[in-house]
């Protein structure tokens, strides 16, 4: 494998169609403002780099990204590539990963708004991300251990499961299908309106009117705080660990609570059933 390290690159297509490279303690950076630096590259590593223009890593091939910096000038950092794992880095810039495959995510701190549109196969583990429509029609997600803020978060993804992660979103997981949130705390208003097969599993649910207009919608042993309006015209099968504000007009299901604040039926054809009292796992 050729090496190249402690050197500076700022013209345009610095490194295109490389193979088989290890780029060591490099500086993407300069007057030259050259974009797309390791575009249609294969089988590369990049190590202790910094990336501070455009477009880099384009149509790569088993591509191995560890230790690095991507300001908020490196604007799409990764798009069409795949078979990437990311480690120990700053993705800063906007749009950092889109319409890529087989990524694999590890102590990264992300900062981009409308990271990881149209992504596929995406594992994250003990990352941080603040963005606006963060993996927005991705499919195929599993993510552990992540701490994520914004807006628009998960909106119609498809096939995802999250485990002890924390996430403070308003809108999130709109139109999403077959997803499973397990041992995590979820902040936000209007949480996953419009959902199909989404499933929590001992999760703290925090915000306004969670949980709307859901099909095939489970909760099981979950706590609901400052929830209000909850479950509107959702087909639902819910235990509860603890009271809640008010539910308002299930369509179907059942929901075990120990307390309601308010139960609204104001529509006909809302039939879901409420049992208020010591909650019971759902059958």
């Amino acid at each position: 494998m050729k090496t190249i390290s402690d050197k500076s690159f700022d013209e345009e297509r610095a490194l295109y169609g490389e193979q088989d490279l290890l780029v060591q303690n490099c500086s993407f950076d300069g007057p030259a403002d050259g974009e797309s630096a390791f575009k249609e590259g294969k089988d590369l590593q990049v190590e202790g780099c910094f990336f501070n223009l455009r477009y880099p890593f384009w149509h790569d091939e088993g591509l191995l990204i560890r230790n690095c910096r991507m300001s908020g000038l490196c604007r799409a950092a990764l798009w069409y590539s795949q078979d990437v794992k990311i480690s120990g880095s700053q993705l800063h810039g906007i749009k950092a990963l889109r319409e890529c495959a087989n990524i694999h995510m590890q102590d990264c701190d992300i900062l981009s708004p409308e990271f990881g549109w149209s992504t596929r196969g995406i594992r994250m583990e003990d990352c941080t991300a603040q963005s606006e429509y963060f993996m927005m029609r991705s499919q195929n997600l599993t993510f552990r251990g992540v701490s994520m803020q914004g807006k628009y978060s998960f909106q119609y993804i498809e096939n995802a499961l999250f485990e002890n992660c924390s996430f403070d979103t308003k809108d999130a997981f709109w139109h999403g299908k077959n997803i499973t949130v397990k041992n995590s705390t979820v902040k936000g208003e209007y949480l996953a309106w419009y959902s199909e097969g989404l499933t929590f599993i001992n999760c703290k649910i925090i915000g306004t009117q969670p949980l709307c207009y859901c099909k095939n919608l489970q909760l099981i042993d979950c706590e609901m705080i400052d929830a209000d309006l909850a479950f509107e015209r959702s087909e639902v099968e819910a235990t509860l660990t603890a009271p809640i504000l008010s539910i308002k007009n299930p369509l179907s299901g059942h929901i075990r609570v120990p307390a309601v604040g308010e139960i609204i039926r104001d529509i006909e054809g809302a039939d879901g059933e409420i049992i208020v009292g010591k909650p019971c796992r759902c059958a």
